[in-house]
């Protein structure tokens, strides 16, 4: 189904997605990285044995711009949303779980409240569009855009001003927090639909090929989602460009993560990512600044079907395998620990020299 160039810059121009995002530099410090690499090279292990926990170090001091990183005051963000698509039947699970979970989180029942608890993460949860109205909570921020996207399988999930204020909310919430460390997670029922869709479209990716289970489908449940999804697609053809895209085709949450991880990116914190969701959101930041997968450090290869294609397109290379598929920001608070060690082993362990250590010959 091909368009007209001209038809396609007209729908551009009438659904474009006007926001000041962040200015984010490129981390090019040469002197620094072979400090960091020379340090690394000292410790008292056989050459090249730390493996890809030196190259964790390495990163972190790059990101941080320092030869002794230290990670500050984590701030785990759950972002939640509702999705039109939702009511085609995609998810094993009722819309009304969004919300639900949402109270989950604040009373610390989630699995991820569980681990942001072991590792004392902070932990707050973002109604970027969840369909109910809460009260004011300690570690609740209210972001709403509205109850739900629009369901994308007939038309845009959001408007061009929609998809721009998730975005500067996302910028703002991550302004205000403390601390150098993000950890991306999210909420949301029909979101794999929503990561699927933006996988497909910005990967140039079969939809079929990154479909998946989700929250628990059988196999007549994932081709009809896939069907679904086809749908979605086809309707959204104009959108092309990635923030047209992020607008047909996302969910309130996603713009929002989006948003905050080029903030992040652009404020030299350390972004942890999560799952198939989180990795979407990421792969539109960085289509709009390549510069934010510097910033990343991505915490698992989830089970859900799309997500190590998705991770292949970011060039990612994900630290745990553990086949989960929970989100909501598990794994990258499993992940958190491993992160918080390549700091030590560079800061704390001894070198050959300073532990009188003989090298090899």
């Amino acid at each position: 189904m091909h368009h007209h160039a001209s038809l396609d810059k007209a729908f551009e121009k009438e659904n474009q997605v006007t926001v000041n995002l962040p200015e984010i530099a490129d981390l090019d410090n040469a002197a620094l990285a072979a400090v960091l690499q020379h340090k690394i090279d000292r410790k008292t292990v056989p050459h090249g044995a730390l493996g890809r926990l030196a190259a964790l170090a390495q990163r972190l001091g790059m990101i941080l711009g320092s030869t002794e990183p230290r990670l500050q005051a984590p701030q785990l963000l759950v972002f939640a949303a509702d999705h039109g698509i939702a009511a085609r039947g995609v998810s094993a699970y009722p819309s009304e779980v969004t919300w639900q979970m949402v109270g989950n989180f604040l009373a610390g029942g989630a699995a991820v409240s569980v681990l942001a608890r072991q590792h004392g993460i902070a932990q707050t949860v973002v109604d970027c569009g969840v369909r109910r109205d809460f009260e004011p909570a300690p570690g609740l921020h209210i972001a709403k855009i509205a109850h739900g996207t629009a369901d994308c399988a007939s038309g845009p999930a959001m408007s061009a001003a929609q998809c721009a204020q998730a975005l500067a909310n996302g910028i703002e919430l991550v302004r205000g927090l403390p601390g150098n460390a993000v950890l991306l997670g999210e909420m949301g029922i029909g979101n794999t639909s929503a990561a699927a869709l933006l996988t497909a479209r910005l990967g140039g990716i079969d939809v079929g090929e990154v479909t998946g289970a989700g929250t628990g489908l059988d196999a007549a449940g994932i081709a009809h989602k896939t069907a679904v999804l086809r749908e979605a697609l086809t309707v959204n053809a104009e959108a092309t460009e990635p923030l047209t895209v992020l607008a047909a085709l996302g969910g309130f949450e996603i713009a929002t993560m989006v948003g905050s991880v080029l903030q992040a990116a652009s404020q030299q914190r350390v972004i942890v990512v999560d799952g198939f969701i989180a990795s979407s959101a990421v792969l539109v930041a960085s289509r709009l600044a390549p510069q934010v997968l510097q910033r990343c450090v991505f915490a698992h290869c989830s089970n859900e079907r799309g997500h190590a294609h998705l991770l292949q397109l970011l060039g990612a290379e994900p630290l745990l395998d553990l086949g989960m598929r929970v989100g909501e920001g598990s794994g990258a608070a499993l992940a958190w620990p491993i992160l918080e060690s390549s700091c030590r082993i560079l800061n704390e362990m001894a070198s050959f020299e300073s532990a009188g250590v003989a090298d090899k010959a």
